[in-house]
This record gives C-alpha cells, structure tokens and sequence, in this order.
C-alpha cells in the first residue's frame, strides 16, 4: 500500500488507543517550578514592614530594594528635600545572622547590603525613621460651612379649642450664624417652650424660650400641641404643696368654729369640706364634732373623720438647701428613712393606724428619692406660717409638720454628724411640743398632720 503527504492520516493508530499506553508521561518539571514560584511569591506577600517616626506608626508592605525603602520613608513623613534621614532597626526585628554582629541596640540600613543582610529571613521588619524633620501635620479640617444669616419659618398655633392659626415668616441676622454657636455646637432639634407673641401699640415682637428634647425618636412628629397637653404640663409643674390632715377629738358632742389664719407667704390651696373664706388669708369652719372624732361639716352636709387642706407657699421663700440642711434636720437612706419614721411617730403618741396611714398616704413621694433628708417643724413656726383657733374654752393642739427632699449621694455626704444615729437620740417630743394632755380623753384635742416636699 502505498502513502502520500497527501493522504488522509486517518488510518494512523490514535494516541489515545493502544499505543498510546506506551508513551512516557510529559515531564511535570514546569508545573513544579510554578508551583514553587507561587508559594515563594505567597511567602514574600507576607512580609510586612513598620515604618516608625516620632509617635506615629505605620505599616506597610516589605519593599524587595533599600532604594525602595527609603523612598517610601521619605514618602511617608514628607521631610523637605535636602533633609536626610537615617534609617534603623532594633536588633530584635533583624535577621539572627545580623543582630549578632552587632552590639547595640539598632542595626542602622545605609546601603543595599546592609539591608538584605537585616532582612535576611525575617518574615516582618520594623524600621524606624530618624530625622530631624517635624511629624507630618494632620489633615486640615475641613472648611466650616457658610453661616445662616436667613431661613423660613412656620409656627402653627391654636388660640382657642378649635381655632388653629398658621402664621409663616423669615427669620434673619445681619451676621450672626444661627445654625452653630461659636464652638460649633449645631443650633437644631425639637423643643418643648413657651412662645410670646406680643401686639402693644407700635410694639410687634416675638420671643421662644424653650428646652431641647434629647430622646426625640420617642416623640412622634405628628404631634400637636393643644390645650389638653398644656394643661397636663400645667400639672407637672404644680408648685410645692403642704397636705394637712387636721382631727378633733372632743370630749362630748359640740358646735365649734376653726379658723385657719395664713401667713402673706402662704395660701390656701384645696380644701375639702370647703372652707368658708372670713376674710384675706383667713377662713373658717363650722362644724360639729364627736367624742370618736367624727365632724360633720353643715354646708356640705358631709361627715368626716379630719379636715383636709393644702397650704401653698411663695416659690420666691421656699430654698430647699436652706429649709433643710445640716444643721436643723437629718439625712439617711430611703430604705432607713421609712422605719425610722415610724419610730418617731411612735414616740410622739400617734396610733399604729395614724402612723401606717401616714406613711401609706405618702409612701409614693418618698419612695421618688434614694435618699432622704428631713425635719419636723417646731410649733411657734408652724404658727407663724398657718395659725390655727377654735371656738372652745380649752385646747391641746400637737401639729405634726414634716418636711423633706430627696438628696444625692454626694449630699449625703454633707449630713455625716446628722445621719439616722444622730436623729434617734433627738427628744422628739420636745422638739414638736407634743403633751400628755393629748393623751387625755376629756381634754379637747386637736391633731394635725402636714407633709411638704420642698424641690
């Protein structure tokens, strides 16, 4: 048979059939000689380098050349062009071979060779930068935005329970920002205040004052401000009250007038029954009393075992430090003040169901402050702020007029020679004028008990 160039190969055993199973397998010395390149190349990945100037740091990738690393410093701390540097690294970074030829405590780089003798199988080197060039400066901070001399403004106002007024205007400033204060604190928000608007004759003004509200994602921003939530703030802020609770316990059924004098600094609040005004700062009660304590009040026609009045006094007078302090009350713990309360009221002659409704009726205010400072008031000047009479021949009076605040740590600090210890070796009832003839039960007796929290 005869072939040609020509001719089609197609009769040619396959390689991949029979004879193919004899020949030698392809050399795989490439494949390795890649492989090994690629893990030398992984290896030299790893190397970092930590350059060091001055109190910076940073780290960068190990340049292969001394050229290269010098560029790189110099790139970093940004010395002026003339300037030289040195570079060095602590013998405990170098190579083992170079840190033992040397007998300080750097190896300083100043050529090639002496840069791959340090780095001579290290897998990390630090190298520090000397130079008597500065640190290089910080970013400068940006540009402060332009200040706002103008913007618009909406006030949305209700004058009356259904009557709602927009009124839109522009706010401006010949050159003072108002959007950030002088030390940049930024001038936005939402606020709770009062608005005063004011049309006087030729005088036109308006003037907010207000808070800014500090958890606003809890105040919806749908809210409307009307009269309803004014008045609740209204309640908030009521000021500083005395809750009185006066008792008569009388030896035999009788009519009497009490009369309730109060002080220019002092006004009534709430009273119920309702007193029956005399004349300024002085009302009265007519009643008939019982021997269990029972009175009944005629123009109410109601039966009650106490009176109940609040006395309010001028927020100008009432300085919590000076109504309380060290050296005419106590101070001790929420959690001592309560029991020793209890003592002292004990001492003074009150009933166990008096003392528990005492510090029942008023267990929510003192439970409001972690500790607690307090004083009774002596009677002459109970008498002098609210000044009780009645219309009967003889008549022991105990006025029991406590007094407190809360105070903080730090406060309580200042009560250390007036603490719980100091308050039980106080004669209780000297200091209240409490007498045995309030013990009496022929005697006419008239027992009051007021609380105010001064804030």
């Amino acid at each position: 048979m005869l072939l040609s160039p020509a001719a089609s190969n197609a009769s040619l055993p396959s390689s991949q059939g029979f004879w193919g199973r004899f020949k030698s397998p392809k050399s795989n010395k490439d494949a390795d000689m890649a492989r090994e390149r690629q893990a030398q190349l992984a290896l030299t990945r790893q190397r970092l380098l930590t350059l060091a100037f001055d109190e910076m740091e940073t780290v960068r990738m190990l340049p292969p050349s001394f050229m290269e690393l010098e560029a790189l410093a110099r790139e970093w701390i940004k010395p002026p062009p003339d300037m030289p540097i040195s570079l060095r690294v602590p013998i405990e970074y170098a190579s083992l071979h170079a840190a033992r030829l040397v007998a300080g405590p750097y190896i300083y780089l100043t050529s090639e060779d002496s840069y791959q003798i340090a780095i001579m199988g290290v897998q990390g080197l630090r190298v520090e930068v000397v130079c008597d060039s500065p640190p290089p400066p910080d970013e400068p901070p940006p540009p402060p935005p332009p200040p706002v001399l103008e913007m618009p403004a909406t006030f949305s106002l209700e004058l009356a329970p259904g009557q709602n007024v927009a009124l839109d205007t522009t706010i401006t400033s010949d050159e003072l920002d108002m959007a950030r204060m002088e030390d940049g604190t930024t001038v936005d928000g939402s606020f709770w205040g009062k608005l005063d608007i004011v049309h006087d004759g030729d005088v036109h003004k308006m003037e907010f004052s207000g808070t800014r509200i500090q958890n606003t994602e809890n105040v919806s921003t749908d809210l409307i401000v009307d009269s309803r939530i004014i008045n609740k703030l209204a309640v908030a802020a009521k000021p500083a009250t005395a809750r009185c609770h006066l008792g008569i316990l009388a030896p035999s059924q009788q009519y009497c007038d009490v009369y309730l004098t109060f002080s220019p600094f002092w006004k009534l609040g709430v009273s119920w029954p309702r007193a029956e005004r005399v004349e300024d700062h002085k009302v009265k009660y007519f009643l008939r009393v019982h021997p269990g304590g029972a009175v009944e009040h005629f123009e109410t026609e109601m039966t009650a075992t106490a009176l109940y009045y609040e006395a309010i006094p001028d927020p100008g007078m009432l300085d919590p430090q000076e109504f309380i302090s060290p050296r005419n009350g106590f101070a001790m713990s929420f959690e001592d003040f309560v029991p020793h309360l209890m003592r002292v009221l004990d001492q003074l002659g009150m009933s166990l169901f008096a003392r528990t409704n005492f510090i029942n009726n008023n267990m929510s205010a003192f439970s409001a402050h972690r500790n607690i400072a307090y004083r009774f008031l002596q009677p002459h000047k109970i008498a002098a702020a609210i000044d009780i009479s009645v219309t009967v021949e003889n008549c022991v009076f105990t006025r029991l007029f406590l007094m407190f605040r809360g105070v903080t740590d730090d406060e309580l600090s200042l009560f250390a020679g007036a603490g719980e210890k100091e308050a039980n070796q106080v004669n209780w009832r000297d200091r209240v004028g409490w007498s045995e003839l309030s013990k009496d039960p022929t005697q006419f007796r008239v027992l009051e008990t007021s609380v105010l929290e001064v804030t």
